[in-house]
């Protein structure tokens, strides 16, 4: 299945409290068990920066990853950025695939 990455900033106005953070993070992974039963999710982590948070999941496709990120930035109020990944191993393979010049 697919790996995804996805960083997230929570929105300032948002975050009255630490306690908001956690609230958010439960409301929203709720959601996305909800609506995204076939999605597995394999790492999360705060992070400093310009995001808050760094999160690892594996989707069946783009579109399954697209309601995630929907979910997020409805649910949690957030600006958040999905790109997918590929294990480096898997890389090495693709790259020993190409033609070689």
């Amino acid at each position: 299945m697919p790996i995804f990455v996805m960083l997230t900033r929570l929105s300032p106005e948002l975050l009255r409290t630490p306690q908001t953070m956690e609230d958010l993070e439960h409301q929203a992974m709720e959601r996305i068990r909800e609506a995204c039963p076939h999605v597995e999710w394999l790492h999360s982590w705060a992070v400093l920066g310009p995001y808050d948070y760094l999160d690892i999941f594996n989707a069946p496709d783009n579109e399954a990853a697209t309601q995630v990120s929907a979910l997020i930035r409805t649910y949690g109020r957030a600006h958040s950025e999905v790109w997918p990944a590929t294990e480096w191993a898997r890389f090495k393979e693709l790259l020993r695939g190409l033609p070689v010049h």
